[in-house]
């Protein structure tokens, strides 16, 4: 199955590695909210980015705060948008889903966003995770 790249704006990349790089030593993370096709898969474009709280406070985990992911849903509804994607950072390991990360993969629909920071130039990789099955999609990145 092939699915739609995800296409960030230069200005939407790097609000992410910026979140990722100031929650450091902790893992960041947020949302992405954008549009969806007729059968509910995103169609790749983000129209808004929205850096979350983790509320693990942890350097190996993350948990999107309730209040933040409630927010966000609101505002997605408002403007008949949905929310896409999540991402979060890993500190010290490559860009990849953790066994955890799978686990924790409830939505099949989801674009699941990881930033290394392991090295100096921060990482960005994005995944489908259905049914434990990890596919990588491509992340472009255009100018604003």
């Amino acid at each position: 199955m092939s699915f739609a790249p995800l296409r960030l704006q230069s200005n939407q990349y790097q609000t992410i590695i910026d979140h990722c790089l100031d929650g450091f030593p902790c893992e960041a993370c947020g949302l992405l909210v954008g549009s969806v096709d007729k059968h509910y898969e995103p169609t790749g474009e983000i129209d808004s980015v929205h850096p979350c709280r983790n509320a693990d406070e942890s350097t190996r985990t993350y948990t999107v705060d309730s209040r933040d992911l409630l927010q966000v849903t609101r505002q997605a509804d408002e403007n008949n948008l949905q929310i896409v994607s999540v991402w979060h950072s890993h500190t010290h390991t490559e860009a990849y889903p953790s066994e955890t990360d799978v686990r924790q993969a409830l939505d099949p629909s989801w674009i699941y966003v990881l930033v290394s920071l392991r090295n100096p130039q921060p990482e960005v990789r994005a995944y489908r995770i259905i049914t434990g099955q990890i596919t990588e999609i491509d992340v472009i990145v255009s100018p604003e």
